[in-house]
């Protein structure tokens, strides 16, 4: 990836919460606890889940930083919305830790230096990844969480809005 590309993925990457918030507020609170089918998530859920993925995400991107090679965990996502009952959990809290952790991640990968970038480590599922495939894969996590919620919206208002 080019430094130029790396420089525009950073900045979106740390455009996240504001992008979420927006998205957020159209909304109508009514539909977050709506479920389109049984094997999908909620809105609600939905933004437990970026918050717990964004937790994993500030623990991986130190160890790409300072541990390359090493092993990432992994997590069963369905079993952890299940298991931590997201549809009881504060989204406002969840909403607050996402922003910390989000931002303090921004703020340490803008001043990495180039060779950071390359460093590796051993993801459970997706095999061995550098640094600028971590920041592809959060740079682009909450857009297209926000793409499934606005799926939710649009299901809700079409045939659970009754």
């Amino acid at each position: 990836m080019s430094d130029q590309e790396r420089g525009a993925k950073i900045e979106s990457y740390g455009q996240a919460f504001g992008l979420l918030k927006t998205a957020m507020d159209r909304f109508p609170k009514e539909c977050w606890n709506y479920r389109p089918a049984a094997d999908r998530w909620t809105i609600q859920e939905i933004i437990i889940h970026i918050t717990d993925s964004e937790a994993n995400s500030y623990v991986r991107c130190r160890r790409f930083i300072s541990e390359p090679g090493r092993d990432l965990m992994d997590y069963d996502e369905n079993k952890w919305a299940k298991d931590l009952n997201y549809g009881e959990q504060s989204t406002q809290v969840s909403l607050e830790l996402f922003r910390w952790l989000r931002r303090s991640c921004y703020d340490l990968i803008k001043t990495l230096p180039d060779e950071v970038w390359s460093h590796e480590a051993n993801h459970p599922e997706n095999g061995t990844m550098t640094m600028d495939d971590w920041l592809d894969t959060y740079e682009s996590h909450v857009r297209d969480h926000i793409a499934q919620m606005e799926e939710n919206y649009q299901h809700w208002k079409e045939y659970g809005n009754n």
